[in-house]
């Protein structure tokens, strides 16, 4: 069940477990990590200069010789490097943000690349999945940084009634109980962002680990809806200005600027109190630091010993 399935087929990876694409922190570190782990580590290119994300992908084959990823940000103006990196790169798998990835498809699938779109609603599923989508990433609300408007469990099982192709869930999971959960709406794979931020691999800032590792479930926030892309955080002197700042009407120019470089100054600086700390509503799980082949099997050996007890349930 949590082994061998179209996911796993797909991604010739040995656990259907994906590490979320998170801007400077899903580096060639941490993806090689979960990748060597049986999982599928994905590099984030976000806004990354060319030349820094060709040193990332040169990185990883030297620390892998397993399947991985890179994650293009299409409304970012260096989307189009990413692409041609990820040609040049031969690189797998290609996940998408933020945006319709048909001329990502065109581009890549004649390769042999992988092309896995994060999608937000069922009409954004169905239509990549005609533009030529392998499967895609179903990433609900309770997902760190720029998230949608719909519940991963509500998101989840509509999509994998709408699609045939492969649905991986995304956000709120970071443990065999989510993992189980997403399987049961019929998800055939998952993805965890600020799980792995802790896994001792992840050259995140100490403080952030922390920050996630001390959080509980109310902790964070979601600001920039007015923006028009919602951003969840936990909670900080950064978001509680920009909620006020919204809740002023501030000029977009102004919030884009107070906001600019909140999220490297968390994750490098280790600025918890005016970086931007993104992260997932299911942070109050996370309670320590491990290597990330460690969470991997502690996640989906979790999965398998629960699926068996609730199979009992029902004898």
């Amino acid at each position: 069940m949590f082994s061998s399935n179209r996911v796993t087929k797909l991604l010739n990876i040995r656990y259907p477990v994906i590490q979320g694409a998170m801007a400077w922190v899903a580096d060639a570190d941490l993806a090689a990590a979960v990748s060597s782990g049986g999982g599928l580590g994905v590099i984030a290119a976000g806004n990354m200069p060319p030349e820094a994300l060709d040193r990332e992908l040169a990185k990883i084959r030297t620390l892998t010789d397993k399947p991985f990823g890179l994650n293009i940000m299409l409304l970012s103006p260096t989307h189009s490097d990413a692409l041609e990196l990820a040609v040049r790169h031969g690189v797998p798998v290609v996940t998408t943000g933020a945006g319709m990835p048909g001329k990502v498809i065109e581009r890549l699938a004649p390769l042999g690349i992988t092309v896995i779109p994060v999608i937000a609603s069922v009409a954004h599923a169905e239509r990549v999945k005609k533009q030529g989508a392998a499967a895609v990433i179903a990433e609900g609300m309770e997902a760190g940084g720029h998230i949608g408007e719909i519940t991963t469990m509500a998101l989840t099982a509509q999509v994998a009634a709408a699609v045939d192709i492969p649905v991986i869930a995304a956000g709120g999971i970071a443990d065999g109980r989510g993992m189980l959960a997403a399987f049961a709406l019929g998800a055939e794979g998952i993805q965890m962002g600020t799980r792995f931020v802790c896994a001792s691999e992840c050259n995140a800032h100490g403080n952030f680990k922390k920050k996630i590792i001390e959080a509980n479930d109310r902790s964070t926030v979601v600001t920039g809806r007015t923006l028009g892309h919602p951003v969840r955080c936990i909670k900080n002197k950064f978001t509680q200005l920009f909620a006020e700042m919204e809740d002023a009407h501030t000029e977009i120019a102004e919030l884009d600027k107070f906001g600019s470089g909140k999220l490297r100054a968390a994750v490098v600086d280790g600025d918890m109190e005016h970086g931007s700390v993104m992260s997932g509503q299911i942070a109050g799980l996370v309670g320590k630091v491990q290597p990330a082949a460690e969470i991997i099997l502690e996640v989906v050996g979790e999965a398998s010993r629960l699926a068996g007890v609730i199979a009992g349930r029902f004898e």
